[in-house]
């Protein structure tokens, strides 16, 4: 368990590895497995000599705090607890939502390497005028924000009306652009959830950036997963190794 500033537990995971950490990030709705990338992704990553954490935010999985008052400001204060806990430097590999509070943090934290896997990097074009099909599906109906407090995810999530008022006025994109944190950029080309033009653009944009498209990959990476999980471990063992 890790316990953050404010008092809460967050569940956890140490994979014994190596001198050097990763940090593993979950999205909004999953936890510490990141249905079953970052299960995947750990032992990969010790065998080329990392150390893994893996943990679950506050009101997700097994941590602490409902899932309707989970906001960006306490994933913030979740991922300073986490990398604060090991101690030193670390690598972090973040997908999706977990994007938001990485690049959010890239100022403060000991961030060396970076892998985005299929970002969120504009709330607004994600949340509040969602582009695509899946996050039009999800989103555009949000009158329960205002009858309940929060907008019902499919009966598995409960997103409250404080996050969508950061979602009007945070920018992850930003503050990516302007880091100078080496990265990594994975997204699958068919992703109907998270904007794979939008990442691709930031990537491009972005010195010391690499860029990695899965050919009609959607989110979660479906049948490229193998792939996703290949090019991130090269990519952090190679600067590793650097």
């Amino acid at each position: 368990m890790i316990t953050t500033s404010d008092g809460l537990r967050l569940d956890s995971a140490r994979h014994e590895g190596g001198l050097e950490t990763v940090v593993l990030v979950h999205g909004i709705t999953a936890d510490l497995d990141e249905n079953g990338l970052f299960s995947a992704l750990a032992p990969r990553l010790t065998e080329a000599g990392f150390t893994v954490l893996r943990f679950s935010f506050r009101g997700h999985g097994r941590s602490e705090g409902r899932p309707r008052d989970m906001t960006i400001a306490g994933e913030l204060v979740d991922l300073r607890a986490a990398v604060g806990s090991v101690g030193g430097p670390v690598s972090v590999v973040a997908s999706s939502f977990g994007a938001v509070s990485v690049t959010l943090s890239l100022a403060a934290l000991p961030v060396r390497q970076l892998v985005l896997w299929q970002p969120v990097l504009d709330l607004r074009r994600t949340f509040l005028e969602p582009e695509l099909p899946r996050a039009l599906a999800l989103y555009t109906d949000r009158t329960s924000l205002a009858d309940k407090g929060f907008l019902d995810i499919e009966g598995r999530f409960q997103l409250g009306a404080a996050l969508f008022d950061e979602f009007a006025h945070l920018d992850p994109l930003g503050a990516f652009l302007s880091s100078t944190t080496p990265a990594l950029v994975v997204h699958g080309s068919g992703d109907e959830h998270v904007s794979h033009v939008i990442a691709r653009e930031a990537a491009f944009a972005r010195p010391d950036t690499s860029w990695h498209s899965l050919a009609g990959a959607g989110h979660g990476f479906g049948d490229s997963a193998e792939e996703a999980l290949d090019v991130t471990v090269r990519w952090l063992s190679r600067v590793k190794a650097s």
